[in-house]
């Protein structure tokens, strides 16, 4: 065992006493499936008068049997080194129950106030992420103002004071959710040391939601990734701890390192790993989206807040009775696609994405970057707002905030298409947006409507041409069509064994068509 192995060893050990604290919810992932390409690549050609028979492997003789071994030899290190990566995490949630207290400071003025929502909205949104988790319970939610949350205690010495006695009243309470986006070690320790319980912040919550909801191991690692902060951030408190506690020598069996040192080292060798991890997978994924190009599939990303609806919509535009949405926050974590058609029988993928969540960490989203870096080579963005949330012009803002900082393409921002979904919940509801379009995902409404000004901004964004075409029948060229474009109508002229095709044709195919047929008659329509 190397010194790297022994030591991530030891800083699991050193967490399982603050992980048990943590109590939370079962989280039940599915299995970890070996990691593999999703489209296997073709054997390479074999060179000119090396024989027919199996596919060449890149040698002759037993030299190819030998790199053929290497090759499996490193694909089961890979293999190895990934389910590494994904054991349990000193961070995960342990069985049994939490029963929390839910406070949120509300700042009274400054530069922190937003305008755009109020502290029982605030509040709400932070109930409804612990609903979220399984055997996490609400006991009480609490408000109490603040003129700076980013102070040591988070309140003033009265408020804080009472704040204390109305959570040590409450029955059997387990933990604390201070619904802020992060708090520092030091505070986190007081608050603890005041409160006998343990205290959560948004990252940590929104973290425990994540980890459950991990399916792919794609998503497990960028979860492992986010976790690295936190990890940290434990590791001085430890340190600290420690320092307090045992006194001494703070080197390691006379290494020259410190506790903190070998840890931090450790931590950053993780890291590195989980991105190394990650960068393969994103380079399987960008040969997959090669592949895509090929085919020329336009592809239509649909972005929003969290429980937006945006996997409803996404049932209702591709009829895809697989597809399960759930009325929970951050339910989606891995992109997904999901084939459908445009009116004009255009075949479409539309990409379903994690939703965004205000004051959600800069960590957070930058872990899963790898994931959204797939909107970056979308043909349009679809942006779904829940139009009876109270807080959806703060929702909105947030949306557009995190797609700017991804740095998109500005043609991609330009046409994006703006939907206001569960309008069958207003009465009479317009959108005071110029272009927003008000649909109802659960119950049709606006669908129609939806899909032709998808279809309108898809041939915009990929240059697709509508075309007339004239054939002959008895020629190739129909069934080349069919297979190259998307055939709209046909109209057949049975007295000279003609026919006039109405066909959606991208550049690259019209090219070859043109090639392949010079003497055919063309009309753009």
């Amino acid at each position: 065992m190397g010194p790297g192995r022994l030591s991530w060893s030891l800083l699991l050990r050193c967490r399982r006493a603050a992980a048990a604290a943590l109590g939370a919810p079962r989280c039940c992932p599915l299995p970890a499936r070996p990691l593999s390409a999703s489209a296997p690549l073709q054997a390479p050609l074999r060179p000119p008068g090396t024989g027919g028979g199996a596919p060449w492997n890149g040698a002759a003789g037993p030299g190819g049997d030998v790199e053929k071994e290497e090759e499996e030899e490193e694909e089961e290190e890979d293999e190895a080194a990934l389910e590494e990566l994904l054991a349990p995490s000193p961070l995960a949630p342990g069985p049994g129950a939490q029963r929390v207290a839910v406070v949120h400071p509300a700042v009274k003025w400054g530069p922190q106030k937003s305008p755009l929502t109020t502290a029982e909205l605030q509040i709400a949104e932070a109930v409804a992420l612990v609903d979220t988790l399984q055997n996490w319970t609400v006991l009480d939610k609490i408000i109490i103002p603040t003129k700076n949350p980013n102070k040591k205690f988070v309140f003033g010495k009265g408020n804080f004071q009472v704040l204390t006695e109305k959570i040590k009243k409450l029955p059997h309470v387990t933990a604390v959710f201070l619904n802020v986006e992060r708090i520092s070690s030091l505070t986190k320790k007081e608050l603890e040391g005041a409160w006998g319980v343990p205290v959560f912040d948004r990252y940590t919550v929104v973290l425990h939601i994540f980890r459950c909801n991990a399916r792919t191991k794609e998503a497990k690692l960028q979860v492992a990734l986010a976790e690295i902060p936190l990890l940290r951030s434990n590791l001085k408190n430890e340190v600290s701890q420690r320092d307090q506690q045992r006194g001494g020598s703070r080197y390691i069996m006379g290494s020259g390192e410190t506790f903190l040192e070998t840890q931090n080292r450790v931590l950053k060798e993780r890291e590195l790993k989980i991105r190394n991890a990650l960068e393969k997978l994103r380079r399987k994924r960008a040969l997959l989206r090669t592949q895509r190009r090929k085919c020329e599939f336009p592809m239509v990303s649909v972005m929003g807040y969290t429980n937006c609806g945006k996997t409803t919509l996404i049932k209702a535009l591709t009829g895809e009775a697989g597809l399960q949405p759930r009325d929970q926050l951050f339910a989606t974590l891995d992109i997904t696609a999901h084939a459908g058609y445009l009116p004009s029988h255009m075949p479409v993928i539309y990409v379903d994405t994690i939703g965004f969540l205000t004051d959600l960490p800069h960590n957070l989203v930058e872990s899963f970057s790898a994931t959204l870096e797939e909107v970056a080579y979308s043909d349009l963005i679809v942006h779904v707002r829940d139009i009876t949330h109270p807080e959806t012009i703060l929702q909105k803002a947030t949306v557009l905030s995190v797609l700017r900082n991804l740095n998109l393409p500005s043609h991609l921002l330009d046409s994006m298409v703006e939907v206001h979904n569960k309008v069958d919940l207003t009465e009479r509801y317009k959108p005071a947006e110029e272009n927003a379009l008000a649909v109802s995902a659960l119950h049709g409404h606006g669908l129609e409507e939806l899909k032709q000004e998808i279809e309108k901004k898809i041939l915009t964004a990929t240059g697709k041409k509508i075309l007339t075409v004239n054939i002959n029948l008895e020629g190739p060229q129909l069934s080349w069509l069919y297979k190259e474009a998307t055939v709209q109508e046909v109209e057949v002229m049975p007295e000279d064994g003609t026919a006039r095709v109405k066909v959606i044709i991208g550049s690259s195919a019209f090219g070859r068509y043109k090639n392949l047929f010079p003497n055919s008659e063309i009309f753009m329509s």
